[in-house]
């Protein structure tokens, strides 16, 4: 069984530029990655509440007063 280094090895040696683009992205995410499979750790629940705070803003189509906003945030999803 080969290691991810191994296989980022002979991607970037074969010199196709699309699996270079991939092979950088595993080398950047590498410890994440794994992670995933030895714990199933994810980073789900930061991109969910990052889809409420888009939402939240997006209802009132932008952010005048950024001090209001971050209260009415800590008011309502803390």
């Amino acid at each position: 069984m080969k290691t991810i280094p191994q296989i980022l090895l002979k991607v970037r040696q074969a010199a196709f530029i699309s699996f270079n683009t991939i092979a950088r992205t595993m080398s950047i995410h590498y410890k994440n990655i794994l992670n995933y499979f030895d714990n199933r750790n994810t980073n789900a629940s930061a991109e969910s509440f990052n889809a409420k705070i888009k939402a939240f803003r997006a209802q009132f189509r932008g952010v005048r007063n950024v001090n209001f906003f971050l209260y009415r945030l800590t008011t309502i999803f803390a």
